[in-house]
């Protein structure tokens, strides 16, 4: 058994890892990697060559998670990838929007470059296209939550419910050899507990070897105020100042939370009636997603439709495919509230909205969830006086306000309950966090358990057949 780490190390997106088993060779995720020190492995050849690998585990449909799907198959991978049907359903929407915007960008640059005379590092064409991503769809099969995969006679692999999104999953992968057995479990992205829409992530007790994610490993999420409170404490003051609200959005999960949490309160007349625009239809498509897995809701949301209420829904809320009706929301004056991706502005139609209200005084910018290392968010968060958008500077003059509590990743005291129910893996591997919190992690691990834990370098290899 061997595994090698090819992504989310030390940094949180381009989640990859090759796990060698039984004969087989198997790629979990294999994520777009956005961080802009990053980027430029995105372009590189797949480390490990597409066509020597047999199969293909998905853990979740996040852009970090299976950004480079197409750019595998299209150089040569052609096994069967493994997923929930829920994580299919959100990959088929976000691998063709993730082509459409790289077509676009890259449209956009070549004018860009060419107006100005000058070259970029990388060739002016997107990643991958939208006719690579379709290619890639034809390969998914599908899979239930607790229900035994066998890859070959001597490998299998069973999926469950990770509680991050819809269709989320952690992976059991078992090798079974002369009558024993080792299992090796990747978290994927853990998420938090009693969240609104989905159920919690499964625990589990047994793993010889655990990979887990350490996005908040070295910080609690701030339980001040609940997100209700919080959310109309910021737009009572963001609708004060007659502004517009932009809260960039990740389309998958955040979108579909915000969304109920904003329904409630106009339901509770805690905001005032406002124009509140989903401006994205990405989000729109995933949307009608949810609705097509009512089975993966969870007891509340059960409660909420079985009692005829629609699960997104309300006075004032517009959702929004085009171009041109996206524009149209420039011309609106006073509040309202955009929700657009991406949720860590890297992307997508929110750039746009910030290029037009980021440097108004009377703007203010929402950000609910994680925003990484060297992407524009993380600038904004960080109160960066100037950014760049779309390669022009732009003063930042809005008012830069955050909602703690949103994110669909558990926190440091998540992830230790969670670990904490396994009796004494060999060893731990912390991946899918910045140094500083899987470093913190990682010493938390060992002093209260007393556990082997590595953070694992970009490309690290790790035979795990010589582990004691």
């Amino acid at each position: 058994m061997k595994l090698t780490c090819l992504g989310a190390n030390r940094q949180v997106t381009g989640s990859r890892y090759l796990l060698e088993l039984g004969g087989l060779r198997l790629m979990i995720d294999c994520g777009l990697f956005q961080e802009r020190d990053y980027q430029d492995r995105n372009w590189a050849p797949s480390p490990i060559p597409p066509a020597k690998i047999d199969h293909l585990l998905l853990t979740h449909a996040h852009l970090d998670h299976c950004g480079l799907i197409p750019r595998l198959v299209a150089a040569g991978f052609d096994g069967p990838i493994h997923a929930t049907a829920a994580t299919r359903d959100l990959t088929d929407i976000i691998l063709e929007d993730a082509a459409e915007i790289q077509e676009e960008d890259a449209a956009y640059k070549r004018k860009r470059h060419a107006r100005e005379g000058r070259k970029g590092p990388h060739p002016v064409k997107p990643l991958y296209t939208t006719s690579d991503a379709r290619d890639a769809m034809r390969l998914f099969r599908t899979t239930r939550y607790g229900k035994p995969l066998r890859l070959n006679d001597r490998v299998s692999v069973m999926f469950h419910d990770a509680g991050h999104i819809l269709g989320s999953s952690l992976l059991e992968v078992c090798e079974h050899d002369n009558g024993t057995e080792r299992r090796i479990v990747f978290s994927g992205d853990l998420g938090q507990r009693n969240k609104p829409i989905i159920h919690d992530p499964t625990v589990l007790e047994q793993a010889d070897f655990v990979v887990m994610e350490s996005t908040y490993g070295d910080r609690d999420h701030p339980n001040a105020k609940n997100i209700e409170d919080q959310l109309a404490e910021v737009l009572g003051g963001a609708v004060e100042r007659g502004g517009k609200i932009l809260i960039p959005t990740f389309a998958v999960e955040r979108a579909q939370e915000l969304m109920y949490y904003l329904g409630r309160l106009m339901h509770q007349n805690r905001l005032p009636q406002l124009s509140v625009f989903l401006d994205s239809p990405m989000a729109v498509d995933v949307t009608d997603v949810f609705m097509g897995h009512r089975q993966l809701m969870n007891e509340e949301m059960d409660r909420r439709l079985a009692s005829g209420r629609a699960m997104f829904e309300f006075p004032g809320l517009r959702l929004v495919r085009s171009r041109n009706d996206s524009k149209a929301i420039n011309r609106i004056r006073g509040s309202c509230i955009i929700l657009a991706g991406s949720g860590m502005c890297t992307a997508g139609r929110i750039k746009h909205h910030l290029a037009n209200s980021v440097s108004k005084p009377e703007t203010t910018l929402v950000f609910v969830g994680y925003q990484a290392h060297g992407t524009l968010g993380r600038e904004l968060v960080d109160g960066r006086p100037e950014v760049r958008i779309h390669g022009k500077r732009h003063a930042v003059r809005a008012t830069i306000a955050q909602v703690n509590g949103l994110s669909a990743h558990a926190d440091r005291t998540g992830l230790l309950d969670w670990i904490g129910h396994f009796k004494k893996p060999r060893r731990v591997f912390l991946t899918h966090g910045e140094q500083s919190a899987a470093m913190s992690l990682s010493e938390a691990i060992r002093s209260q358990r007393g556990w082997d834990v590595v953070v694992p370098e970009y490309g690290d290899v790790f035979d795990l057949d010589s582990e004691a």
